[in-house]
């Protein structure tokens, strides 16, 4: 009995061996398991927090140009409002000296003296608005030009030197500071 209790006894401790054998292996299989589907459990937590912080920049850029376009717009509309008060102040002393022409001339017997009134307020009229940087445009005897004149009819040129000219300015053009904003109505020779 000895020998098949010992027998047993070396079949037992095999069996164990080779059980402890089976049971380190799959621990070493889950193990490497367990560490291989944390990789990707990693990366996908470092995606998302790094998708977290692009989309936090993204709402932080789309409100700084919302809070942009909406500062511009008021600036725009203040801007707008405040050059209409620049031109009215500009105007009012020219309408304060048109009313005292007027009240003058009522007991005004002179007409010499009521045409130079009104050529002094025309005068300064005119120099407060060549200082805001406008400035009438000289057509007549040039040669016609798309870009400045509007035509508004073609006559026969008097001679040959004038075909292509601007032979009489119905209307005045105007530019502001370099821009044309309003164009000479203009006859041209043809």
């Amino acid at each position: 009995m000895d020998a098949m209790e010992e027998d047993m006894k070396n079949d037992k401790t095999s069996a164990k061996d080779h059980a402890g054998e089976h049971t380190l292996k799959h621990a070493g299989e889950e193990h490497q398991e367990h560490t291989a589907t944390d990789e990707p459990v990693e990366k996908t937590i470092e995606l998302e927090a790094k998708i977290a912080e692009l989309n936090d920049k993204y709402l932080r850029l789309y409100s700084e140009f919302d809070n942009y376009r909406k500062r511009t717009a008021k600036e725009r509309i203040e801007f707008t409002l405040t050059a209409g008060q620049e031109v009215f102040k500009f105007m009012l002393p020219l309408l304060d000296d048109f009313e005292r022409a007027i009240k003058l001339n009522e007991s005004m017997t002179d007409i010499k003296d009521v045409k130079e009134g009104f050529s002094l307020i025309y005068t300064k009229f005119v120099n407060g608005l060549t200082q805001k940087g406008l400035t009438p445009m000289e057509a007549m005897g040039t040669v016609f030009n798309a870009d400045l004149h509007e035509a508004i009819t073609n006559i026969p040129a008097p001679n040959e030197k004038m075909k292509g000219h601007v032979l009489d300015v119905v209307e005045k053009g105007y530019s502001l500071n370099g821009k044309v904003i309003r164009f000479a109505k203009v006859i041209v020779g043809n």
